[in-house]
């Protein structure tokens, strides 16, 4: 395990992290896009939303390190989220990893990374899977822990968006209980938790599911690609934690916007109000919005729904259980030393 995330407990849980956050071309604050998913602590692994050119760079002022990576997640084909691809798969492979990893992404992703594998004679250390989806989408990954689904969405090419849900976590053992009921500690409180029951020295018999609490809810992340207004992105967000959306128009721009296939800060704003998230998080700024400007994004989505942040490159946000406060990002050192 990284020892760097073993010493401090603050990193041990669900988070996402903003590699870039800017839209068609790097700007000097802003990268291409690139969003992670860090699931250190559920799985140890990190899920990527997009890879935009720069990306394996962008990775070496953060914690991540490119082998942690198991399944990355193409919205589509445009060049801002896919150039990073054959850098970051070589520094995979340079780097050591050697665990299958998977890309998922519209008809053409794998002739895109398997072309520029052969034509850069790049040899890489572990296998590829690729999952190319339907066009209607569906639920394309399913695991004990986590699935994930992706919907058709509105842009100039095939794009989707996604959601990200966690599964429900079993329920805490009820201790108070078990002592009230002088259930003796040790062995039998293990048997109890994973659900079966145990008869007591006395002749009583302890029913497991009268002694665990009710399940906690899993967490859900919406990842929305480039994408005019469409219904499936209000699919996709209901009642998601965090919905990250592009903001690449602002308020007044709706008609550009349309022209151009994308989404203006209060249309994003609405549908987080609309599909009852805890969280807006706003990305693929255009470079017209620098410095100041770009937070004339937030005030903007924020007179709709208040608890909307415009993200910046090598933003962390921490994703707890429950409510989704408007906080600041987690901020990560990247150590001397990461294994």
């Amino acid at each position: 395990m990284n020892k760097y995330l073993k010493k401090d407990k603050e990193f041990l849980t669900m988070q996402i992290e903003f590699l870039g956050t800017g839209a068609g071309s790097p700007a000097h604050f802003r990268n291409v896009t690139g969003v992670a998913l860090r699931l250190l602590e559920e799985i140890n692994e990190v899920w990527l939303f997009d890879v935009g050119e720069g990306t394996q760079r962008q990775m070496l002022q953060s914690t991540i390190r490119p082998r942690k990576v198991t399944k990355i997640f193409i919205t589509h084909l445009h060049g801002d989220h896919i150039y990073g691809l054959p850098g970051l798969l070589s520094s995979r492979s340079f780097q050591g990893g050697e665990d299958e990893l998977t890309i998922y992404g519209p008809k053409g992703i794998r002739q895109f990374v398997e072309v520029s594998l052969r034509v850069s004679q790049t040899h890489l250390t572990y296998p590829i899977k690729f999952v190319e989806l339907p066009v209607d989408g569906g639920d394309v990954l399913q695991t004990d822990k986590f699935t994930v689904s992706a919907l058709p969405l509105d842009h100039r090419i095939t794009s989707f968006g996604y959601r990200v849900t966690e599964h429900a976590h079993p329920g805490e053992l009820l201790v108070e209980r078990l002592r009230e009921l002088n259930v003796p500690a040790g062995p039998l409180y293990g048997q109890l938790k994973q659900g079966n029951d145990v008869t007591l020295a006395d002749g009583r018999t302890i029913h497991g599911a009268d002694v665990i609490g009710a399940p906690q809810p899993g967490r859900c992340v919406a990842i929305i690609g480039d994408t005019r207004k469409t219904n499936n992105t209000m699919t996709l967000a209901r009642n998601a934690d965090v919905l990250v959306h592009e903001s690449t128009y602002g308020k007044g721009e709706g008609k550009q916007a349309r022209n151009h296939f994308h989404t203006t800060s209060v249309q994003a704003a609405t549908i987080a109000k609309q599909a009852q998230v805890g969280r807006l998080l706003l990305t693929h700024i255009s470079a017209r919005y620098a410095g100041k400007a770009a937070n004339e994004l937030a005030y903007q989505a924020r007179s709709i729904f208040p608890n909307t942040r415009v993200v910046n490159d090598f933003d962390v946000f921490d994703i707890p259980f429950g409510k989704q406060g408007n906080t600041k990002p987690v901020k990560l050192t990247v150590p001397s030393e990461v294994e």
